[in-house]
């Protein structure tokens, strides 16, 4: 099984018809996602590669069964494209954007909760059911079945982990890119409940990053209410104190953000934490044993 995403999933792609969207939809496609519907305002009766477009997301809905979309809008828009998918009653949205204002993000959070919806990003790779399908900009090539859910805040990183984890034959259930911008719409806290459900998913790598204390709020909700082990990795080891490291929730405001501090506190709470991105497959061995 997996989590979110799966091989049946009806996604629409809002911005379809621009640059990043019709690019990576035609990379999602390719995965086996099911990709039923596109909007692009002003675009409406177009297609892309047969996949029929539309001027909004709620004319979409009204010909098709949608489970998720996935927004390619610019940040100017994207919060917008957001609760427009909300409206539409959509369960599922994944937002890639980057750059949103904070205040508009913070808008759209506190406005977001008003609807059944869950929404994923923004400033997100995506989400990879590996061998089902994907939803995003997120690679597939260092991805595989198996038994490990992952969740982090870095692309990047979750590439590198994953092909770490690969390359020793510890496939993943579903991989989750929650983004790391100072308001998310989905936390570590809220996809750890989704992975102890899911029967195929038997450990959970929580890739972390320097500042926040969202990474310790996951380690006590699974020390509380999770059967599964988790395990840990925290980027920044090598950060120099007071530099923001990438993301714009990611800045050390004190001794107590560094990573060697967040990697202490998480230890105490019962997750082992690796100290560099291929000693995750090793600590994954090693509670699987």
């Amino acid at each position: 099984m997996a989590i979110l995403l799966h091989e049946h999933t009806r996604v629409l792609v809002q911005g379809i018809t621009g640059t990043e969207g019709s690019f990576h939809t035609r990379q999602m496609v390719a995965y086996g996602t099911k990709v039923v519907a596109g909007v692009t305002p002003g675009k409406g009766g177009q297609n892309l590669d047969g996949i029929p477009v539309y001027d909004t997301v709620a004319e979409a809905c009204q010909h098709h069964t949608i489970d998720a979309s996935v927004i390619f809008v610019p940040a100017a828009f994207a919060p917008e494209a957001i609760l427009e998918a909300a409206d539409a009653g959509i369960p599922l949205i994944v937002c890639i954007t980057e750059g949103i204002p904070l205040h508009a993000m913070l808008r759209t959070y506190h406005l977001l909760r008003a609807y059944p919806v869950r929404l994923i990003g923004p400033n997100c790779p995506g989400l990879i059911s590996p061998g089902k399908a994907k939803l995003g900009v997120i690679p597939h090539g260092p991805f595989m079945p198996g038994p490990v859910g992952m969740v982090s805040r870095s692309g990047t990183l979750t590439y590198e982990i994953a092909a770490h984890l690969s390359a020793q034959g510890l496939g993943q259930s579903t991989v989750v890119g929650i983004g790391g911008d100072p308001i998310v719409g989905t936390t570590f806290v809220e996809l750890l409940p989704l992975f102890e459900e899911d029967p195929e998913t038997e450990v959970v790598v929580m890739v972390g990053e320097i500042g926040g204390a969202a990474e310790e709020e996951a380690a006590e909700y699974a020390k509380a209410h999770m059967t599964k082990p988790l395990v840990a990795y925290i980027a920044g080891f090598s950060a120099p104190p007071g530099k923001r490291m990438g993301h714009a929730g990611a800045i050390v405001t004190g001794g107590e953000d560094t990573a060697q501090a967040k990697a202490q506190r998480l230890e105490k709470l019962g997750v082992p934490v690796a100290r560099t991105p291929a000693g995750v497959a090793t600590l994954v061995k090693e509670v699987l044993r």
